[in-house]
């Protein structure tokens, strides 16, 4: 049977990082897995939705039907995004059976060192004014199936592992 694992967070989280490494490994046991990436995947979608509140929202309602149409063709998904609304988180629990939600908690003072994208010092400078956590409310996840502190303490490979290896009550 499929397994849908959600992984959720703030950008610059780790949840790509830790993502794709939870997809090579199962991908080994389970030929049938994809990995799945919001950023990734608004391009995929043709880039029509912005990054007002609704349109984030539309955009992670496409991810979860997405999910929710693989597991039904027994394709395990790893997907990673930053899904910041319980309405959708909720919605899965609703329609998606092996459904396994990953939140990747990290500090705000981690955020702002990693900033891959940017981000947030373009947000500190005023030039950028969608960034979630900051200008755009993030609805932690209330009852994620489990939590990764991802300060540094571990390494993305420990973390995956993490991930692999917990008990999901579905």
């Amino acid at each position: 049977m499929a397994e849908i694992y959600w992984i959720t967070g703030l950008s610059g989280a780790g949840k790509t990082t830790i993502g794709k490494i939870v997809y090579e490994k199962l991908k080994e046991k389970c030929p049938n897995t994809v990995f799945l990436d919001g950023d990734t995947m608004r391009e995929v979608f043709g880039g029509d939705l912005g990054y007002e509140t609704e349109d984030r929202r539309k955009c992670a309602m496409r991810y979860s039907r997405l999910c929710a149409m693989l597991e039904k063709q027994d394709i395990n998904v790893v997907c990673c995004t930053i899904s910041m609304f319980h309405s959708v988180r909720e919605w899965n629990r609703e329609h998606i059976q092996n459904y396994r939600e990953v939140y990747v908690k990290v500090s705000w003072e981690t955020l702002q060192k990693r900033d891959q994208k940017g981000l947030y010092s373009r947000s500190e400078k005023g030039n950028e004014e969608s960034v979630v956590g900051i200008h755009v409310e993030y609805e932690e996840p209330q009852n994620p199936d489990l939590v990764l502190q991802n300060d540094g303490n571990k390494s993305p490979e420990e973390q995956a592992q993490i991930i692999l290896s917990h008990k999901y009550g579905s």
